[in-house]
């Protein structure tokens, strides 16, 4: 079972790190929707990261105030009719409200 599940852990690990990254990159909050989203796309090509779509990411902009929230669930056959599912809700606030 830890075969099945670890993987899904690792590129989660992933996700993370691209956030972190984009939480750490200069004058984030004054960069486009876009251009976030288009710098996180890059970043899970490069990682290999697949079970995140466009779609679940969600980014707010406010001012200068960035919300940037990546929701999305995996699931993975573990043997026969039995699967697992796997949440993840990830979320980098920047900038002032």
């Amino acid at each position: 079972m830890g075969l099945k599940i670890g993987p899904i852990y690792l590129d989660h690990s992933k996700v993370v790190s691209a956030l972190a990254e984009i939480e750490k990159t200069p004058d984030i909050e004054q960069r486009s929707e876009a251009e976030i989203r288009d710098s996180l796309n890059k970043r899970f090509n490069i990682n290999y990261v697949y079970d995140v779509t466009q779609k679940d990411v969600t980014v707010t902009k406010y001012g200068n105030y960035l919300k940037v929230v990546i929701e999305y669930e995996v699931v993975r056959k573990i043997a026969g009719n039995l699967s697992v599912l796997v949440e993840f809700n990830d979320v980098i606030e920047v900038g002032q409200k």
